[in-house]
């Protein structure tokens, strides 16, 4: 637990020196921060579930405990609804100022999502359900939707145009909703990484 809470703290600080506050108008430099953040959301989860046996896919730590298949499984199913509402988002209509005003600083976003002390129930539409029978079919999911979500940043124009409500916050902005996204990913590897170092999990 150690080195997820040190990794924790050095990822929430590298982000805050490096992203500015939530703006009007999306910089270039914002894009490639957002790009590069899910880049490396993407290779966190990888890396955390490459090379398992069925035995630690499928370990449980406790009764009311996630697999690491239940957990790979919710990521790729979350990645692509948040996807598939950021899209309507960005062809609908405009925010209103009162909106834009109201959103919430990108640094906020990244340190509430990958907070692991706070513990939220997943909506019932994004709850692991053994969708499928083999869990590596979770990460063919999850590299489509990915690849999907990454060429919708590339092709949107200024995502700070954008914002709907949240409930975890008042607004968001499109950008914002893709930090979310992304924070989502890196949430739920800290989830794995946990699993990984519970008492009974199998060594192989």
């Amino acid at each position: 637990m150690k080195r997820i809470s040190a990794f924790l703290a050095c990822v929430s600080l590298v982000w805050i020196a490096a992203a500015p506050a939530t703006a009007a108008t999306m910089t270039p430099q914002e894009k490639k921060a957002l790009l590069d953040h899910l880049e490396r959301t993407r290779s966190l989860f990888l890396e955390a579930v490459e090379d398992l046996s069925e035995e630690q896919w499928n370990f449980r730590a406790g009764e009311e405990r996630w697999t690491i298949a239940e957990c790979a499984e919710h990521i790729a199913v979350t990645e692509e609804f948040l996807q598939e509402n950021i899209t309507q988002l960005i062809h609908g209509e405009a925010a209103t100022p009162e909106q834009l005003e109201s959103s919430v600083k990108d640094a906020t976003v990244l340190q509430f999502i990958v907070d692991r002390s706070q513990k939220f129930q997943a909506p019932k539409p994004i709850q692991p359900t053994a969708r499928w029978k083999d869990p590596a079919q979770s990460l063919r999911v999850f590299e489509e939707e990915r690849n999907k979500t990454v060429s919708l940043v590339k092709s949107s124009g200024d995502l700070r145009k954008f914002a709907s409500a949240h409930p975890a916050f008042e607004q968001l902005d499109a950008y914002g909703w893709f930090l979310f996204l992304s924070g989502h990913t890196e949430r739920h590897t800290l989830q794995i990484l946990e699993i990984k170092e519970a008492e009974g999990y199998p060594a192989s």
